[in-house]
């Protein structure tokens, strides 16, 4: 496991250690999830379960079959 030195100003940094803090877990582990939330490559499980929650969200079928644009006058 990697190690990481980062500077705050005491600002910065005393408000790292309150979130952390009130999120009940060490610095080093408050920070590694804020890298692994803000880096992932994927959308997390909790966003791919919302696919198809909306009942009145129109197909992408539906989405596709809209009338032609109106004609656009020559500049």
């Amino acid at each position: 496991m990697g190690q990481v030195t980062i500077y705050l100003d005491n600002d910065h940094e005393q408000r790292l250690k309150r979130a952390a803090q009130s999120a009940g877990i060490p610095v080093s582990r408050y920070v590694a999830r804020l890298v692994e939330e803000n880096t992932r490559t994927e959308w997390p499980d909790s966003v791919r379960t919302l696919a198809g929650q909306w009942n009145d969200f129109p197909t992408a079928e539906e989405l596709r079959d809209t009338p032609p644009d109106s004609p656009r006058e020559a500049l």
